[in-house]
């Protein structure tokens, strides 16, 4: 994969520019806001257990793992994190992303603990989180070997780009996973993903999205597909 553009956004935070797919990593109306909007806001705080288990479909950045562990540090919750990414970024990309400087308090160490963790293995970043960064297709991961799932960020690039992760085998295979009552947020507001997270088991609802865009979508795990 090239090296992707490094892009500043409206709110002041980073993103990265994929010239091969010809689409952002996040919102150029503001990367930081984006993520909070809808994979925290939305979903992570939503969920009140104690302890819970997120699957996130694209790693890229770092920024939705960051910001959720950032999250933790004031509710306490326990968190087994794990999440894919088919093309991990370089070293010198992601150290040259902004996130740190532009959250308050978020300080560099999480996020180089983060980006520094092993993949492919499970690794402590505080006593509260663990991390589990797998380097694969998302169509190739067998779930067996994972903790079912409370929480589902899906952060693919959008369908127009990236089709082969939005169809409703792999919702299917994501949904066979999520405990009854688990959330699913992503950004996306088709009515074609919408209509699959419904088929898939899913009672999927669309939620007013962050600046730039009208909705985003949320589904609760309601039945078994």
């Amino acid at each position: 994969m090239l090296t992707p553009e490094l892009i500043k956004t409206d709110d002041g935070s980073d993103t990265l520019f994929n010239t091969e797919l010809g689409e952002h990593y996040h919102s150029t109306h503001g990367a930081i806001q984006e993520s909070m909007h809808v994979f925290i806001q939305a979903g992570f705080r939503t969920c009140q257990q104690s302890s819970l288990t997120i699957f996130e479909v694209g790693f890229g950045t770092g920024l939705n793992t960051y910001l959720t562990l950032l999250e933790t540090l004031k509710t306490n919750q326990r968190i087994r994190y794990i999440t894919v990414e088919k093309y991990p970024l370089s070293r010198k990309t992601w150290e040259a992303l902004n996130y740190p400087q532009a959250l308050p308090g978020g300080g560099q160490k999480f996020f180089l603990k983060i980006h520094e963790a092993a993949w492919n293995e499970e690794v402590p970043i505080n006593d509260q989180f663990t991390l589990l960064k797998l380097s694969s297709d998302l169509t190739a991961i067998d779930f067996s070997d994972l903790p079912f799932f409370d929480l589902v960020y899906f952060d693919a690039f959008s369908p127009d780009k990236q089709a082969e992760l939005w169809v409703s085998s792999v919702f299917r295979k994501v949904s066979d996973h999520c405990v009854i009552e688990a959330k699913i947020v992503t950004y996306c507001a088709k009515g074609a993903v919408r209509r699959t997270l419904s088929e898939v088991g899913f009672k999927a609802e669309r939620i007013p999205g962050p600046p730039g865009k009208r909705e985003m979508l949320r589904g609760t795990k309601i039945k078994k597909p």
